[in-house]
Formats: C-alpha cells, sequence, structure tokens
C-alpha cells in the first residue's frame, strides 16, 4: 500500500481504532469541535424499569413466570415432597408434575388446589390455572 500524500498544510491526526477508520484531515483554518457534553440524565431511567420494558418489549414474561413455577417447586412443596419428584414443567398454564410415589400422588391429587394457590402465591401472579400429577 502506497503512502498517503497530503497537500500542504493539510495535517493527518492518527487513526483511533475504535472510533474511525480514515483519518480525519485538518485543511488550514479548519475548526474542530470537541465532542459534545453526555445527553441530560433526567431521562435516564434505572435498571429495573430498563429490565422490565425489554420484558414487556418481548412479551416475555409468561415464559418468566413457568419458569419461576418450576424453579420454585422445592421451595413450596418442600424436600420431601421434591426428593419423590422425577419432572416438573408448565404447559398452556397447567403444571404437569411427575412423582415416583403412589400415596404421595394420592395425596397431592386431593390438594391439588392448595397446591395451585401455593405456587401461584410465590410467583405473585395466577400462572397456574390446573395441577396435573403423573
Amino acid at each position: 500500500m502506497e503512502p498517503l500524500h497530503l497537500p500542504s498544510g493539510v495535517q493527518a491526526l492518527p487513526l483511533l481504532p475504535q472510533k474511525r477508520a480514515f483519518p480525519l484531515l485538518l485543511w488550514p483554518g479548519c475548526i474542530v469541535k470537541k465532542p459534545s457534553s453526555p445527553p441530560s440524565r433526567s431521562g435516564d431511567i434505572s435498571l429495573k424499569e430498563g429490565l422490565e420494558a425489554l420484558v414487556r418489549a418481548y412479551r416475555l414474561q409468561g415464559k418468566l413466570n413457568e419458569v419461576t413455577v418450576v424453579s420454585s417447586w422445592e421451595r413450596v412443596m418442600g424436600k420431601a415432597v421434591a426428593l419423590k419428584t422425577q419432572e416438573v414443567y408448565v404447559n398452556q398454564g397447567r403444571l404437569f408434575v411427575r412423582l415416583t410415589s403412589a400415596p404421595l400422588k394420592h395425596e397431592l391429587v386431593m390438594a391439588k388446589t392448595r397446591v395451585a394457590e401455593l405456587i401461584n402465591a410465590e410467583v405473585g401472579e395466577t400462572v397456574i390455572k390446573e395441577v396435573i400429577f403423573l
């Protein structure tokens, strides 16, 4: 690559790798302004508000609630029930739970509305409409 030949009186400022791909040429009498100050902070929002806006924009709240339900199963139902639980998943507002103990399954089938209430209380809104024990 051949060197850059500039007219007399023209200066080339060094390249800034992150800023621009070509050198900035300064012609005689040219005024270079300093970068403007950062925008005022009056329009800034908190990180929490920004994340909430992002979740709303991408409509992720439903999936986040479902993940919260699955992850909170042990905390809500207790260690004993969690040890007998083989699989937990949510599909279309229904919580599916596969248990390894038939007596425990029978007990929980009798209290399935209470289980749904406990899970929804943990999430903070109605996510589970029905609990199905497999």
